[in-house]
């Protein structure tokens, strides 16, 4: 058969919160806002939508910075991405690391202005900072299509897509149905009843039922395969999202995937894929003055996994290094609770329940199962777990410095002594050390002080003053005492 047209698959990409989630939400009817923790999208997902009697396949890629690695793998799985950048605050960082992903995957883009239905929309002075990070728009010196939308009113909605379907035009994308699929996998999950599953994005050829998918270093039977709302379908063409399930562990985000006969070839590719993966180097100890915080990652799909590996990955301490003992996708299970306890580590729990065996467990051997639904929550809180972890470094700031003039009477532990002050200040209960020649001969603790034959709390002036401290060796004429604190830091 020769090859036809096929739909473009679209990334939709941008800063947090500029309407990625809003501008689907208007193109598909559905909402997706809704399900997501402090409205922020952070899964991969795939829908297909209508435009002009032409489907087009859409990528909701997270725009947190976090997601940076999905992200950039949404843009590798497209065709075609949207730049949002919202009308009331123009380019951000993560707009700028979106750009930066887009053009790693060399794919056409155009640029969708959001939100111009807020009273603080500026569409102008948007543009202004287009130009200034360099992306020049159409009638304004450049040749980047453009198009200024409200995801409330669907103003300008019809007439992106409309650039979008243009670009996919100009693209000249193309498959052949009749050939065996092959395409990426945009998502797996650990689901408690199918086992292992992927969102699969086909971009050529024809997933069908029967044979078997491989991925990685892994494969599933294709027993059924689902459509994005979650209906079993015959077949999934080109540029359609597909689910299957029963792979015999989770396929790894972004990696292609091809289609086997039968159980024999999958395992024999998937044997070949897997001489591709470096072997983890074996872990050397840490620096001396490095402490370890050990955790155990679990999330929902394994795209969190990857996304917080990357942010967790940013936390940098200079006495403390995070390693991540174990990660996978599914709810909290009783092995991780005793790859934690036998760590001293700590559990990451990302959008995913804790088994009661597990939660037992963990309240027995004392481990912390910590649970989050926003990325950025999750880093703040192992922030702070660096720094609780952080070995105290201990210093020594000078109070007070005296000369010793002689020894009135000694003991055992305390002696009277009489001192010349030096400099700096002498105070009751302030620790002090003896030195002879520069050398320190003993610490101990100043238990009196005496200035003009009265006592007095504490010594700042020139002139003699009497002291007694306790330490286990006594001082000598000429002997010089330096009283000192120890602050930890």
């Amino acid at each position: 058969m020769a090859r036809a047209a096929r739909p473009p698959v679209i990334a939709v990409m941008g800063h947090i919160d500029h309407g990625k989630s809003s501008l689907l939400d208007y193109i598909r009817k559905a909402n997706v806002v809704a399900g997501e923790a402090g409205g922020i999208t952070q899964h991969v997902a795939a829908y297909i939508a209508e435009h002009d009697g032409r489907f087009v396949t859409f990528l909701d890629t997270p725009g947190h910075e976090a997601f940076k690695a999905l992200r950039t793998r949404g843009a590798l799985a497209a065709d075609i991405a949207i730049l949002v950048v919202a009308a009331d605050e123009g380019v951000m960082p993560q707009t700028l690391d979106a750009l930066a992903a887009i053009k790693e995957a060399g794919i056409p883009f155009v640029i969708a202005i959001t939100k111009i239905d807020k009273n603080n929309a500026d569409i102008e002075r948007t543009k202004t900072s287009l130009l200034e990070h360099e992306l020049f728009l159409e009638g304004l010196g450049g040749d980047i299509a453009y198009a200024a939308i409200s995801s409330k009113t669907g103003e300008g909605i019809p007439e992106l897509l409309d650039l979008v379907l243009l670009a996919a035009d100009l693209a000249e994308m193309t498959a052949d149905t009749s050939l065996p699929a092959t395409g990426f996998v945009l998502e797996s999950t650990q689901d408690p009843k199918r086992g292992a599953s992927a969102t699969l994005i086909v971009k050529d050829g024809t997933l069908t039922t029967g044979g078997f998918v491989v991925a990685g270093d892994t494969y599933a039977p294709i027993r059924f395969i689902e459509d994005f709302r979650g209906r079993r379908t015959a077949s999934a063409g080109p540029s359609e999202p597909a689910r299957v399930s029963g792979f015999s562990k989770l396929p790894p985000s972004g990696a292609p995937f091809s289609i086997a006969k039968n159980k024999k070839e999958a395992e024999t590719l998937a044997a070949e894929n897997a001489k591709a993966f470096a072997a983890s180097p074996e872990r050397s100890a840490p620096t001396e003055g490095i402490v370890e915080l050990p955790l155990v990652v679990k999330a929902d799909v394994a795209g969190s996994v990857d996304a917080i590996v990357h942010e967790l990955a940013k936390i940098t301490h200079e006495h403390v290094v995070i390693r991540i003992i174990s990660s996978g996708v599914g709810s909290v299970s009783e092995n991780d609770i005793k790859i934690a306890h036998a760590s001293l580590g700590t559990v990451i729990a990302f959008n995913v329940g804790t088994d009661t065996v597990a939660r037992e467990l963990a309240e027995r051997d004392g481990v912390a199962i910590l649970s989050f639904s926003i990325i950025y929550e999750l880093s703040e809180k192992v922030a702070e777990l660096v720094a609780a972890r952080a070995p105290k470094i201990s210093t020594e700031n000078e109070l007070g410095r005296a000369t010793v003039l002689r020894t009135f009477s000694s003991s055992a532990k305390k002696q009277v002594l009489g001192a010349r002050y030096v400099s700096g200040a002498f105070s009751v209960g302030a620790r002090v050390k003896i030195l002879r020649q520069d050398a320190e001969v003993a610490r101990g603790s100043i238990k009196n002080l005496q200035q003009a034959r009265a006592d007095v709390k504490e010594v700042k002036t020139e002139g003699d003053f009497g002291t007694e401290i306790e330490a286990r060796e006594n001082a000598l004429p000429g002997d010089e005492l330096v009283a000192f604190a120890i602050t930890e830091s």
